[in-house]
């Protein structure tokens, strides 16, 4: 029982930090400002969440185009980190090799996770958000690039834009078979 809270608590506040760091990478991949002055009611809160993690990674991760590598890097330790913290109480099986690639499958899953919450998020706004505020802004910018490519495929039948619920389906379906890797390369 005491692992099983153990597990939680590392999830949720490993998960939100390296959460955060992989939406900073996106905010500042798609060059949306982060300051409270630019509209942005998330910014602060990123900047506060990541900063003591990305700031220092960045003396040696440097950015690869628009993407931030230290907010990735950042990301990855941190599940590295909760996968290693746990294989060290007992709660993962395997040899300490695995951690690696453990790891790297747990940061894909959180961005999957991720995104599936944006999605739903920017759903849930298109339905009833009457005017524009911030927060519908600043999701709708995350989620247009990754609904652009659906949307050239997919006709609007009566009118009605499905490609978030085909986006979500389609992260879904990623989801599972991140899931069934391990198993795989396990044998």
């Amino acid at each position: 029982m005491l692992n099983q809270i153990i597990t939680l608590l590392l999830q949720v506040i490993i998960g939100l930090v390296a959460g955060a760091c992989l939406l900073r990478l996106y905010l500042q991949h798609q060059r949306i400002a982060f300051s409270a002055r630019s509209g942005n009611p998330v910014g602060p809160f990123i900047f506060a969440l990541t900063d003591w993690l990305v700031l220092p990674l960045r003396r040696i991760a440097r950015p690869v185009g628009r993407w931030d590598s230290a907010s990735l890097v950042g990301a990855y330790l941190l599940e590295l980190f909760q996968f290693g913290l746990l294989w060290l109480l007992g709660g993962a099986p395997g040899s300490p090799v695995w951690l690696l690639p453990m790891a790297l499958l747990g940061l894909a899953r959180l961005a999957l996770s991720c995104a599936s919450g944006l999605v739903i998020v920017y759903a849930v706004l298109s339905w009833v958000q009457q005017g524009h505020s911030p927060l519908a802004g600043l999701v709708s910018r995350l989620v247009e690039p990754l609904l652009a490519p659906i949307r050239r495929v997919l006709p609007l039948p009566g009118g009605i834009d499905l490609s978030p619920l085909v986006l979500l389906l389609l992260l879904q379906i990623f989801g599972i078979v991140l899931d069934h890797l391990p198993a795989n390369l396990l044998g």
